[in-house]
């Protein structure tokens, strides 16, 4: 059974049970215990799971939503990349943004700017840009996730469609040297997906936790965006796919 086969079947016990036990999931797998904890920490880290002492439970047993705990993992990261991407904005210009603690973030780097247009599925991001400086916003509609307040679905990507942009920018959940970009979520990934097709520069943007991981279904591969802005650099192999698929990618600096 490999990493993202045990991943399902963690969730379906946690999911099943209320609270697993590492000890007793690497017995049911036939794994150790830090393989099973390599297993959970991208699915703590997304807000799939939440750690108990020695097990994990389902996201929905916490008071927070997963999308506001996610907004404070890797924080200076994500910053750090949001300040960057900023910097390559100018005034005035159009920029598509799906939903993700990374977009958001760099939403709000965006309020020095003036006069954007923001096309996005995200209510947060609209909430944040709409009526500042001038600003343009205009958002996908259909059916919002409870979690992260997004649209998704056929209706949001038909929306989505409607539009060119000088940038399109996705956060992402994982990347994989084998498997390109991944998310957890189909409707995520249709999304996303859709808007890398609608920018002129077409940007990933994804903190170093997100290397070497694997999610449920796949995005894209390396030839469907332009740059990619993290904040270290990839490992190896994922540094190879990105330089023979020509893709840029760019380091972003924390500040001291």
């Amino acid at each position: 059974m490999d990493a993202t086969h045990r991943q399902r079947a963690i969730l379906a016990s946690v999911r099943e049970n209320g609270l697993s036990r590492i000890q007793d999931l690497a017995r049911a797998m036939t794994v150790s215990e830090e393989t099973i904890r390599r297993d959970i920490r991208p699915l703590v880290e997304a807000g799939e799971l939440l750690r108990r002492h020695g097990a994990v439970t389902t996201a929905s047993a916490g008071g927070e939503a997963p999308f506001e705990r996610r907004m404070r993992e890797n924080a200076a990261e994500k910053r750090a990349i949001a300040r960057h991407v900023a910097s390559l904005i100018a005034d005035g210009d159009s920029v598509m943004l799906d939903t993700g603690t990374t977009t958001s973030m760099l939403a709000r780097e965006l309020l020095s700017k003036r006069d954007l247009t923001i096309v996005t599925n995200s209510s947060d991001i609209a909430r944040t840009l709409a009526i500042v400086n001038g600003n343009r916003v205009v958002m996908a509609g259909g059916e919002l996730n409870g979690d992260n307040g997004a649209a998704f679905g056929r209706t949001a990507i038909e929306f989505i469609e409607r539009f060119n942009t000088d940038f399109a920018i996705i956060s992402i959940a994982a990347v994989s040297a084998g498997r390109g970009l991944m998310d957890f979520h189909l409707d995520e990934a249709e999304l996303a997906r859709a808007v890398l097709r609608q920018g002129r520069r077409r940007l990933v943007v994804t903190d170093h936790s997100k290397f070497g991981r694997s999610a449920l279904v796949t995005v894209c591969g390396f030839d469907a965006f332009d740059e990619l802005v993290t904040d270290q650099e990839p490992p190896e192999d994922i540094s190879a796919r990105l330089q023979a698929s020509g893709v840029a990618c760019s380091v972003a600096a924390r500040p001291e």
